[in-house]
């Protein structure tokens, strides 16, 4: 029997002397006609049964693990009807929901998304490579974005409220994130999530991708060597960080 097992007093949603009792009745089973809904309901209790003070001193990965199995057998059990695929993204968004950022986990693990907007629970906007789209990721409604929102924040000590409505934070890739809710939002929660890539751009990215000529890297290089005073402004997402990284690479390291 392993921790969190133990912890739990039998995780299992039909072993003998579970506690969690997060098995679904036949009644939840008829109600539950959409993927959402089966999400919404297997998630909600598993929140409702999870004892925390008593896995609350496993390590993420190994407590992430062991629910895994969990939300597994549930789906087995519960909705054999599941395919594979169904089953393996139910899982995945229950595990989203319960240990990370919801809906969002999908966009922050795209490497080709530098931007994430979002203009209340029904209208979220990536960038990729420059161009805006429009993404399908939903939130179920205000309060869903809301929830994710304090998620956010509060794992770097920040809080977002009526009293304090916009708020400055970091995720732990280090993407910043601005979120501003009702009332100074009108038309319901908004955020913003400014990605940086595991792969920054270098001088011979730029030139290659034709965005200086070899003429204008080498003014930039005498600019930064004669020590001059230089300003960097533009729109979001424009690359002014990009050029940054660029000027600095051309500081002399003595």
């Amino acid at each position: 029997m392993t921790r969190l097992q133990r912890g739990l007093s039998g995780l299992s949603p039909n072993g003998p002397g579970s506690r969690l009792g997060v098995a679904l009745t036949g009644g939840e089973r008829q109600g539950a006609k959409s993927f959402e809904e089966l999400k919404r309901l297997i998630h909600g209790k598993l929140v409702d049964k999870l004892d925390l003070s008593r896995v609350s001193d496993l390590e993420g990965d190994t407590l992430r693990r062991e629910i895994r199995l969990v939300v597994e057998r549930l789906c087995d059990t519960e909705n054999p009807l599941l395919n594979r695929m169904e089953r393996e993204r139910l899982i995945d968004e229950v595990l989203d929901e319960t240990f990370g950022f919801g809906p969002l986990e999908v966009l922050l693990k795209d490497p080709t998304i530098s931007d994430i907007l979002i203009n209340g629970p029904h209208k979220i906007y990536v960038e990729r490579r420059g161009k805006m789209e429009k993404s399908d990721v939903k939130f179920r409604d205000n309060d869903h974005l809301l929830q994710i929102i304090d998620r956010i924040v509060s794992k770097v000590g920040r809080r977002v409220d009526e009293t304090s409505p916009m708020v400055d934070a970091r995720l732990p890739d280090g993407s910043r994130v601005n979120a501003i809710i009702p009332p100074l939002a009108l038309d319901g929660p908004s955020v913003s999530i400014r990605r940086f890539g595991s792969n920054p751009l270098k001088l011979e990215d730029l030139l290659n991708y034709k965005a200086f000529t070899p003429e204008m890297a080498m003014l930039m290089e005498a600019c930064i060597k004669a020590r001059l005073n230089i300003i960097i402004s533009g729109g979001t997402g424009c690359g002014k960080t990009t050029l940054l990284n660029t000027l600095s690479s051309f500081i002399p390291h003595e």
